[in-house]
Formats: structure tokens, sequence, C-alpha cells
């Protein structure tokens, strides 16, 4: 197993920290689809070294063919799960459209500062073999690549698993069996326990025309996981979350191989719910987070916070995620995965009105997406959730467009600080206000790589 790259101490600017050479560009997923303005979705590739000159600068933009794509989530073609397979490399990116179900295979290691398009496969071609759409999660899987797709051709749930060779040819669909899934989402497996684990959002005719609560009320969206026996990819245990786990969107396990600790965060309970086997061999869940609801002056109800997202330091001390309505980034030292321990908490729009200006920057959305450095030291946000969700939310994103910014977090007593020295702001690209959502960094990241 390769060596896992361990937290050093205290807070650090990047200039102090110890950035290794693939940290210092960043791929960002850049969308104009919602926006009005009828260009095409692009990934951003971005300075990230401080002591160049065009620091926290959009440096390179690869534009895909079409319009309307809608740009979401990425992965690679290698990882440190296929790290003894001869001949492989991290060498390209999957990027996927949600709307379209195109997959782009970008070439980044040609040259990195200006990733290429290497290919496309047709979402035509995706829902005529295999009769599913709407992707999302991208993992490895060896040699091969497995592709979470959250809706069949129709765009109904439950959609299912896209199997894609090394050649990025598609072999079919992954699963033997869904099971009684009713929704997809997210995933992640832990190859030394025999176990994926997946999510559930909701079906794309369901999320992509915007977010109803009544559609929430009438079981429209998901409120379980599942437990799966990976080797023989169908689904064993199934996890009914309730109020508790109201849409359980990403999931991770730690990064040690050998643990069965796991944690998911349900988005609209604003909960991050724990689960691991017990040592009667049997999976547990229970709820170690809990965001309470805050009132606003212009809703009937309290705001939740709406957790969108978790991650996980590389030596599983530290969950972080954000709470995408209410503006805030949280960072709980989760050393005890029973009893996690809020040590840190920065602002980040939000409709609470605590941050509506960072870096001499408006920030319109929320902190939305995260991505974390391997030493632990710098986590980059981001702050678009998904284009008719950001209007119905966040209107003046169509104006305004989104940002990144870079948190310093002290890996050694807990804390965190924006960096005053770092913004993107998307609101000033060339073609116009563009929105920005995943980030990942091109030798692999928190969130790109399983361990065997």
């Amino acid at each position: 197993m390769q060596d896992k790259i361990c937290c050093g101490p205290g807070y650090a600017s990047p200039s102090d920290a110890m950035q290794a050479p693939h940290e210092k560009l960043l791929y960002t997923i850049a969308i104009y689809t919602g926006t009005g303005i009828q260009k095409p979705d692009y990934l951003a590739t971005i300075d990230a070294d401080p002591q160049s000159p065009t620091y926290s600068q959009v440096i390179s933009r690869l534009e895909v063919p079409g319009i309307g794509d809608e740009l979401h989530h990425m992965g690679w073609n290698a990882c440190s799960s296929c790290h003894d397979v001869p001949g492989k490399e991290r060498r390209y990116l999957i990027v996927p459209g949600v709307r379209s179900s195109n997959l782009h295979i970008v070439d980044c290691l040609d040259d990195p500062r200006n990733p290429k398009l290497h290919m496309i496969i047709q979402g035509a071609d995706i829902k005529a073999k295999t009769n599913l759409s709407a992707p999302h999660t991208v993992h490895c899987l060896g040699s091969d690549i497995i592709i979470s797709m959250l809706g069949d051709a129709q765009g109904n749930a439950p959609g299912g698993y896209l199997h894609l060779n090394e050649n990025f040819d598609i072999v079919g669909r992954w699963e033997n069996d869904m099971g009684d899934i009713k929704f997809g989402y997210d995933f992640w497996y832990q190859p030394r326990h025999n176990v994926m684990v997946s999510s559930e959002w909701a079906a794309p005719n369901t999320f992509m025309p915007g977010f109803d609560l009544e559609e929430v009320g009438h079981l429209k969206y998901g409120r379980e996981i599942h437990f799966w026996n990976f080797e023989e990819k169908r689904v064993e245990e199934t996890m009914y979350l309730g109020e508790d786990g109201l849409v359980p969107l990403e999931v991770r396990f730690h990064h040690d191989p050998d643990s069965t600790h796991g944690f998911v965060g349900a988005a609209l309970s604003s909960n991050i719910i724990h689960w691991w086997k017990d040592a009667a061999g049997k999976w547990q869940w229970e709820k170690i987070i809990d965001v309470e609801n805050e009132p606003h002056p212009e809703w009937p109800i309290p705001v939740p916070g709406v957790i969108t997202v978790i991650l996980l330091s590389m030596d599983d001390k530290y969950i972080y995620f954000c709470n995408w309505l209410h503006g805030d980034i949280r960072q709980y030292d989760i050393s005890d995965p029973h009893n996690a321990k809020l040590t840190g908490q920065v602002w980040m729009g939000g409709l609470l009105g605590k941050a509506p200006e960072v870096n001499g920057v408006k920030v319109t959305g929320g902190p939305q997406m995260i991505q974390l450095s391997l030493d632990g030291r710098r986590l980059y946000v981001t702050t678009s959730l998904f284009s008719t969700w950001d209007n119905q939310f966040y209107p003046e994103i169509r104006t305004n467009g989104g940002c990144m910014l870079m948190v310093n977090c002290d890996t050694e007593n807990g804390g965190m600080e924006i960096d005053p020295n770092f913004v993107v702001d998307f609101g000033k690209e060339p073609n116009g206000p563009s929105r920005c959502h995943e980030t990942r960094y091109p030798g692999g990241d928190c969130t790109s790589d399983i361990w065997l």
C-alpha cells in the first residue's frame, strides 16, 4: 500500500507550507448552465503556487463542445487502488455532464497547465447501451472505472452504475442487483472489508427542475444508505435513517483501509451520521453532529444548514463540511469517531448575512464543495451547488457568479481561518459570470483515492 501523507502542525500560509508539485495547480468545474449565458461549461485550471505571478488566477479554460451539460463532479482514471497495475497512471480526468450524460475524458498529464480534451463518451450511447443517465460520482476500480448514474434513460430513479474499461469503452452496468434501492447518489468502497456504501439524492426528474420541500414529504428524496457486497456487486443491507437522515449525500470511509468507520452528511436534516461494524460484525449507525436550524426573517420556517459536502483529512483526524444555506464551514476532531468535537468554523456567504464580503468579493451562494491538500493545511471552497438550486436560493448568483476561497487549517490543535491572499472571482470570467463547483488536484487529493 502506498504510504499516506500525514498532517503537520499548526497554521500555515501557502508560502510556509510544503506544497507538493502537484498541489500547485487546481482543476475546478465552472459552469454556464442555468446562468442565461449561452456558453459551454469548462474546466478551469487555477494557479495555486504562491510564488507564481499568476497565483490564484485562472490560467486556462477547457471548454466542452456542447452547451447545457451541467458539469458537476469528476474523478480520475487511476488512483491508489491500482498503483501496482503496470502502465497505469493518473492521466485522465473524467468530467461528466449531469444533464447531458456526456463523459468528457480530459488529458491532464501531457500539459498540466493546459489540459486537453481526449475524447467524449456520448450520453446517447450510454443511454442506449445501459439505460442509464445523469452521471455523478467517479471512482477508479483497479484498472477500470465505475460511475454512479442517478437515473434511467428517462430520468427516473434509481439509476445504477456505469462500468468503463481502461480504454473508456462502455462495458455495461457494473451492479448485478440494485436490490430495493430507491435513489442513487454517492458511493465509496473499502476493499479490505468487501464493502461499498452508497447514498441517495433523488431522481433526476425530481431534483433537476429545483427543490420542492413537499416532495420530501412525498418520499421523493432519499433517507437511506446501502451496504453492498463489493465482490458480488449486490446490496446486502439497507439502513433507514429516518428524520435524522433526510437526503444523505456524500459518503466517506476512513482513509485507513483497515477501518470500518465511515460518515455521511444528511443535507436537509443537517446531521452527520457515523457508521461502523461492531464486535459482532454488524453494521451500526449513530448521529454524531446536529446542526440546528436558524431563524430567518424572510423564511416561514427556520433555515436548515443543508450539509452538501463532507471530507476527511488524510490522517482521518478531522471531518470538514459545509452548511450551504447557513454559510459556514466547520472542522470537527473525529479522533474518536463516536465523539466529534468542534474545533474550527469560518463563514463564507450563506443566507444568514454573516459573510456578505470576503477578501473584497461579494460572496453569493454559500460554501458548497471543498477540497483539502494532502498535508491537511489548505482547504479550497467553492459556492455553486446545482444550477436550478443556485437560482432558487441565491438568485443574485446569476449576475455575481461564484467564487473560490482558501481556508488555512491548524492540523495540530484544530482551527480555521480564511486566507486573505487567495480568491478566485468567477464573476469576472471573460464570457461573463460563471459558477464554480468541484475541485481536484492533478496528482490526487483527499476525496479521489481509495486505499488497498
